[in-house]
């Protein structure tokens, strides 16, 4: 039965184990946080793959074991051992199927929070209106999970009560494994308020999920910033308060510009602004590291056309369609109440179909 364990590779892996626990302690004792947190990311994931492993290895064991005593039973205690073979070959093949799935490539954002963007696109007022919808989605969708957090990071509010952008961080496990997939355009169909003749119109806003990047991912040189700071607004431009309490940040090696104003303080603001700026430039590290992938915001925002859309909302029909995997539900009010997890582990089924076919493929191969 030892050779059909061959495949876990139970030496190899503890081996690699050893070796990032040595590398570890060199990054402490060298002070290097970067290289700290990023084998501390990599020691975590293969302790998992680890104990699972050697799960499935004492799952095959109690299989031969009990054939060997079915050979030597009879009877009542033949039975008896039967089923013990049986529960033990279930669930080593279970353990088997979950320890293939960990050893997929995995998606180097995994265990990070995220910051996600929302921003009003085509259809005028009605899209800012959208976007304030779909805040107010993702925000129910994260209380109905226990041990995630919300923090609202800024907003502009529209003339109507919308959001021509807004930008917020959710904290948890699993985070940006199920947030990941919200990235690109969301399209509505509805009649607008905005629509005195009741006809339906079609608008869209864009989503952006960035994965939130540590002070040690994104090295920032202070001397590429251009920061500046201004009297908050509200909708219509009016001043929110009397102080230039409001910050803006550009980053001149890129040109990407973050602002900041819903705090009273600058020095708040600012740093809610660094935040966002860093998982930005973290984004863009991980696009030129990877040119060929395709959830990044670059890809996920694209026009904001309404033709280029993740999902569409119908109001009418009740109905949301995920494009991607071609899902359909009439459930449109549920939906918005934050129910989005029939669609979101749809994705991740769809994704987990892809990588393990590609892996089949090139084991073949």
């Amino acid at each position: 039965m030892a050779a059909s364990l061959d495949f876990l590779g139970l030496e190899s892996l503890e081996a690699e184990r050893a070796e990032l626990e040595r590398r570890l302690g060199e990054g402490i004792a060298g002070g290097d946080r970067a290289l700290f947190a990023d084998l501390g990311r990599r020691l975590a994931r293969l302790g998992e793959i680890i104990d699972v492993a050697h799960a499935v290895q004492s799952a095959y064991d109690d299989a031969e074991a009990a054939r060997e005593l079915l050979d030597a039973s009879a009877g009542d205690e033949a039975e008896e051992v039967a089923t013990m073979l049986a529960t033990a070959s279930q669930r080593a093949a279970e353990l088997e199927e979950q320890l293939k799935l960990l050893l997929l490539p995995t998606d180097p954002n995994d265990a990070r929070d995220v910051i996600v963007e929302i921003q009003g696109a085509e259809g005028g007022e009605e899209a800012n209106i959208w976007a304030r919808d779909l805040f107010e989605m993702y925000r129910a969708y994260v209380s109905a999970h226990s041990g995630w957090a919300f923090e609202l990071l800024g907003s502009q509010d529209s003339d109507m009560g919308g959001f021509t952008n807004v930008t917020f961080a959710v904290r948890g496990p699993g985070v940006w494994r199920a947030l990941k997939f919200e990235g690109g355009p969301h399209r509505v169909q509805r009649v607008p308020v905005t629509e005195s003749q009741g006809r339906v119109h079609t608008s869209s806003a864009t989503v952006s999920v960035l994965p939130e990047a540590e002070d040690v991912d994104v090295e920032i040189d202070q001397s590429d910033l251009v920061i500046d700071t201004f009297r908050s607004s509200g909708p219509g431009g009016q001043s929110v308060n009397t102080t230039d309490s409001a910050v803006r940040i550009t980053h001149t090696p890129t040109g990407l510009v973050v602002s900041m104003q819903d705090e009273k303080s600058q020095i708040q603001n600012r740093a809610k602004a660094m935040r966002v700026l860093r998982s930005r430039l973290l984004q863009l590290q991980q696009e030129a590291q990877a040119a060929d992938q395709a959830a990044h915001k670059r890809d996920q925002v694209k026009g904001g056309g309404r033709s280029e859309k993740i999902r569409t909302y119908n109001y009418k029909e009740s109905r949301v369609t995920d494009h991607r995997i071609g899902l359909t539900m009439y459930k449109l009010d549920r939906v918005l109440a934050g129910e989005l997890d029939e669609f979101i582990e749809a994705l991740q089924l769809s994704e987990r179909e892809e990588l393990l076919a590609a892996s089949t493929g090139g084991a073949g191969a």
